[in-house]
């Protein structure tokens, strides 16, 4: 018998292919699995090209590297057939590690079969020699080949399946994974090899006519890391593409997801907004259609909240609104829904086992709010006001119960604040009315509907005139011509105030500026402040523009604020003053007596007026107590260097007390109803011609 020997380069690079394919079939089946549509079949077809091929190469590097006592050759037909039963089984094991699941029998017949493709194609391979005579082969290596190639095959199929999915450290255990299937083709090989017999007359019948093996061995070395090489860097390279649209997919689903919070939850609290609310609203609807039941909605509407936002600035407002939310947040069960659907409006939808319970649980709303709040080292106090609307009984629809829950929320506000008020169907007039006359009220605005009147003061001692008061009124298209009380409360609760403020002030300033041109330099046009103007952070802005632009000195200006608003935030209140004065303007504190005032704040105020309120003037004949308060406030007034207005004379008795008392000058229907300025301007034309002959006589 022939002994061959082994070329030990060509031993190893042969074990190297081995470990680079079954890496490379690893990797492969990894993306196949990941891969849907027709890039399958694609992917299956090429890895069982490129697998199918590293297979072969191992296994013809190997039978190069046996060296016998005359020339070797390989008959290209069997040789090419040998590779094509490598493809075959390389694409069968690809198709079958694939599956959904891969089952006991199912491993058991695929190793069956990929052994035997792996063994023909060995024994095939060995074929193309075309020896002369045939290789015997040894039954029990023979046999340990068959098992080795049938073993490795289930082996290499389990891994593959199990090793198919991108897990953490996948790459790393396909690594050790590609390793074990090598050697364990290795091993078949040459176990197959060694089970060879060699006559020692053998001779090689495909030398003369077949591939020769002078250099092939270089060939297909190059030519198979070539195709594995390729194969494994085309995967890894659509792995990371395919990991890149995977991110980037995340991130447009990620992106969707936030887009859709953001359409249907309030950015500010994280609330549900308006859009959301009307999904929950027709689903409980639906749920107690269904199931029985009721519901309540009620829209809660902050009191005092906006005078909070304007004072401390937008940052601390929007930082209040946020404690709100997490405090009505505080009673609620997973089933029932917050929302905040405007500036300070949120609503509440909860269900409830009977209708009864509406009320303790507004009760509670109620009682959640009053509790002052700590915003950024503040302690700010509001309260709300909550507006009840029950389903089934009042309203079919989201809009419906909105309507009726804001209506309801409207009359507790009329009702004092700080509180509830369940929908009765009266209220659907007034809140329909008060519909109509805040658009009439916006559309005032916008067409300038509204006209100052003047009410003339006069000195206490001369009777001279010595200014006005601009009093505000609204000219309404249908209406005629309403007075403040009709409306002003409104522009305050909707913000409307501020630009009505400041074309009050800028048309106060305008028609001031005409009269001062007319000689009247000594007069000073009195203007009120709401409380909502004196806390909006541009009013002195708009206190130095409305001056600037008709060339009014600072000192014609009188700025008429109440007591209560002055000592709401006397620190705040200070501040504003400080610039208004400063800047050379008149301070009035209006309806002084009425409010609750520190006398250690007032003296710190720069303010230039005390302004005696009616209701002590109307009563002073008749009550000693007011008589008493007049004193005392004209007394104070005097100590601290003001002046001194009482507005609401009406009788000679007032005049002639109020002119005894001290007070620097006096308003009131005895003395001039309010005029437009034309009219205005006739009736002191008439008062100063009939203090002129008196004073001639004199």
């Amino acid at each position: 018998m022939l002994i061959g020997s082994y070329s030990p380069s060509l031993v190893v690079i042969s074990l190297f292919v081995a470990i680079l394919a079954s890496y490379t079939a690893l990797d492969l089946a990894g993306r196949i699995a990941t891969t849907k549509g027709r890039a399958v079949y694609l992917w299956m077809t090429g890895g069982a090209v490129a697998m199918g091929v590293g297979v072969w190469s191992m296994h013809f590097i190997g039978m190069l590297a046996l060296r016998l006592p005359f020339a070797l050759g390989f008959d290209v037909g069997i040789t090419a057939l040998s590779l094509l039963i490598a493809v075959l089984s390389s694409g069968f094991a690809l198709w079958l590690i694939n599956q959904p699941r891969l089952l006991a029998w199912q491993l058991a017949f695929g190793a069956l079969v990929m052994g035997a493709g792996i063994s023909s194609m060995h024994y095939t391979g060995m074929a193309a020699m075309r020896m002369t005579p045939g290789i015997d082969y040894d039954p029990t290596l023979f046999g340990a080949s068959l098992l080795i190639a049938v073993v490795a095959s289930g082996a290499a199929l389990w891994i593959a399946h199990n090793l198919r999915r991108n897990t953490p450290y996948v790459r790393l255990a396909r690594g050790g994974a590609a390793v074990v299937m090598g050697v364990a083709i290795v091993g078949m090989h040459y176990t197959g090899m060694a089970a060879a017999r060699f006559a020692d007359e053998s001779f090689c019948g495909a030398a003369l006519t077949g591939l020769s093996g002078k250099g092939l061995d270089n060939v297909v070395l190059v030519t198979s890391l070539a195709v594995l090489i390729i194969a494994l860097l085309t995967s890894l390279l659509d792995a990371r593409l395919e990991a890149r649209t995977a991110v980037l997919a995340d991130s447009l689903t990620l992106a969707n997801q936030e887009l859709t919070h953001l359409a249907l939850h309030d950015m500010l609290t994280g609330l549900p907004n308006r859009t959301l609310l009307a999904d929950r609203i027709q689903q409980a609807i639906q749920a107690v259609k269904e199931q029985g039941g009721c519901f309540a909605l009620m829209f809660i509407d902050l009191d005092g909240f906006k005078p909070v936002n304007d004072a401390f600035g937008h940052h601390m407002g929007d930082q209040l609104l946020r404690e709100v939310g997490l405090r009505l947040r505080e009673d609620l069960r997973g089933q029932d829904t917050l929302a905040r659907i405007g500036g300070d409006e949120f609503v509440l939808l909860v269900q409830l086992s009977q209708p009864d319970d509406a009320m303790g649980l507004a009760e509670r709303q109620v009682g959640l709010i009053n509790r002052a709040f700590k915003v950024a080292e503040h302690e700010l106090k509001i309260s709300a006001s909550v507006g009840i609307a029950m389903f089934p009984g009042n309203g079919n629809n989201p809009q419906e119960l909105l309507m009726n829950a804001d209506a309801a929320m409207y009359h507790a506000k009329g009702m004092g604040k700080n509180g509830y008020s369940f929908f009765d169907v009266s209220m659907n007039t007034n809140a329909r009315k008060q519909l109509q006359l805040l658009q009439d009220l916006r559309n005032a605005v916008e067409h300038e509907q509204f006209r100052l009147y003047y009410q003339p003061k006069f000195d206490a001692v001369s009777g001279i005139a010595v200014g006005a008061e601009a009093l505000l009124r609204w000219e309404h298209p249908q209406q005629g011509l309403l007075l403040p009380a009709m409306f002003i409360e409104l522009a305050e609760k909707t913000g409307l105030i501020i630009p009505i403020g400041e074309w009050v002030l800028n048309e106060a300033c305008r028609q001031m500026a005409l009269w001062y041109a007319q000689g009247y330099e000594d007069w000073r046009i009195a203007v009120n402040l709401s409380a909502l103007q004196f806390c909006h952070a541009g009013l002195v802005k708009s206190v130095a523009t409305a001056l600037e632009r008709h060339q009014l000195p600072a000192n014609s200006l009188t700025l008429e604020i109440t007591e209560t608003t002055a000592m709401s935030d006397a620190d705040a209140s200070m501040t504003v003053l400080q610039q208004l004065s400063d800047m050379g303007v008149d301070l009035s504190i209006d309806d002084f007596g009425t409010g609750y005032s520190s006398l250690m704040y007032l003296k710190r105020l720069p303010a230039n007026e005390l302004k005696i309120d009616r209701g002590f003037v109307r009563d002073l004949e008749h009550d000693s107590d007011d008589a008493a308060i007049v004193s005392a406030i004209v007394a104070l007034g005097q100590a601290l260097g003001l002046r001194i207005v009482a507005e609401g004379v009406e009788t000679d008795v007032q005049q002639n007390f109020l002119t005894r008392l001290g007070c620097n000058s006096l308003q009131g229907y005895l003395l001039g109803h309010p005029l437009p300025a034309d009219g205005f301007m006739a009736d002191i034309q008439r008062a100063e011609d009939a203090v002129a002959p008196d004073k001639s006589r004199a």
